[in-house]
Formats: C-alpha cells, structure tokens, sequence
C-alpha cells in the first residue's frame, strides 16, 4: 500500500505568495494608470520582480558587491513605489506626467540593469600566451625550480714524472737498504730511509719508489 504525499503549507512560503501577488498587482495597476495597456501591463511587474531577484541572487553569489546592491535598490524603489502611489496618495485616474515618463523609460533601466547583472559576474581567465615561459615558447609553463650549475668534474692528473736521482745517492740509498734488510729483515722503509740519507720527503719517496723496488 503506497502512502500519499503530505503537503504541508509553509507559513513563509504562503507569505511570500501573497506579499508577491499585492505586489504584482499594484505594479500592473500603476503601468496601466500610466498608458501602458494590454500585456504590457503584465510585463512591468515581471521586470520589476525579475531585476530585484537577479541582484539579491549577485548579493548572495559573492558577485560585485556594489553594481549588485545598486540595482537592488533600483528594483526595490520602483516595486516599493507603486506599492504606495496605488494607497490612495495618487489619482490613478490622473496620473501625472513625470510618473509617466518614469513608467515609460523603466523597460530601458531594467534591460541594462539585468544585462550588466548577467555578464558582469564573469571574470577573465588569463590566457595560456600571458603566462610567462622559461623557454620562449608561447603557452608554456616556467618550471619553478631553480637551475643549478652543472657540477665541475676535475680532470684527471697526468702521471708524474719521477725526479732525476743522482746514482752516487741511487747506490748509497741501494747500500743502506741492503744493510737494514740484513739487519731487521725487512726492507726499509721511507722515513728511515730520509733519516739516514738526509735528503727532503719527496726525493726518499722517489728512491724508494723508483729504485728500490
């Protein structure tokens, strides 16, 4: 068994109704006071409506906040405006000419108001070509990462040529190598061999190096 749906009347949505009807009416009533008969008539009110629920909608959307709350009031002056003139204050058999005017130029208004509200929310994108390049080519993306210099690889050394040795020094270094290795039985190494030559650092390291071995 399928139950049927329940509708319940909101209180605020029967409001808005019949503030809206009034409304409605009292818009039609002074645009036909006004000479504008026929269908015209029934269009001022929707105009009036439709522009004060497009700014409210700019308002709420995040749009432009001043354009949106002027033309709020725009619509909310010329809905409240009619509201009153049709209370009795004005003769809708004699409406006066300035009303007139102002009934007769609110299509002009309301269309520049509603177009504005409509395309003025639109922000430009930026174009692939404004955003800048690293490499020069239009459209392409900068690469945020910085560039680093290429890392220096050394070169490689070119062998060293040993030191020319004297050969008086070549066999007394030979001598004593040969009496250390009869004594300790091992052979010499190079800071004892500096010490008993008593030559500098690099010339023992050449001896032992070149002539010992």
């Amino acid at each position: 068994m399928t139950r049927r749906p329940v509708i319940r009347a909101d209180a605020v949505l029967v409001q808005a109704v019949i503030a809206g009807a009034l409304s409605f009416a009292h818009l039609h009533d002074l645009a036909a006071a006004a000479g504008q008969n026929g269908w015209k008539a029934w269009a001022y009110p929707v105009s009036v409506d439709l522009l004060l629920v497009a700014a409210w909608h700019r308002l709420r959307s995040g749009g432009p906040k001043p354009a949106a709350w002027c033309w709020f009031l725009v619509a909310l002056t010329a809905s409240l405006g009619a509201n009153v003139s049709t209370a009795g204050l004005l003769d809708l058999n004699a409406v006066p000419a300035w009303l007139r005017i102002l009934v007769a130029g609110w299509p002009a208004v309301a269309f520049l108001g509603g177009t504005l509200l409509a395309h003025g929310s639109r922000k430009a994108k930026p174009s692939p070509e404004a955003v800048p390049a690293s490499s020069g080519t239009p459209g392409a993306v900068a690469d945020p990462t910085p560039e680093l210099p290429a890392a220096t690889v050394p070169a490689p050394a070119p062998p060293s040529t040993p030191a020319p040795v004297p050969p008086a020094l070549v066999a007394l270094a030979h001598k004593i190598a040969n009496e250390h290795r009869a004594r300790t039985g091992t052979a010499i190494d190079t800071t004892t061999l500096r010490a008993r030559l008593g030559v500098p650092l690099p010339l023992a390291e050449a001896i032992t190096t070149h002539h010992l071995t």
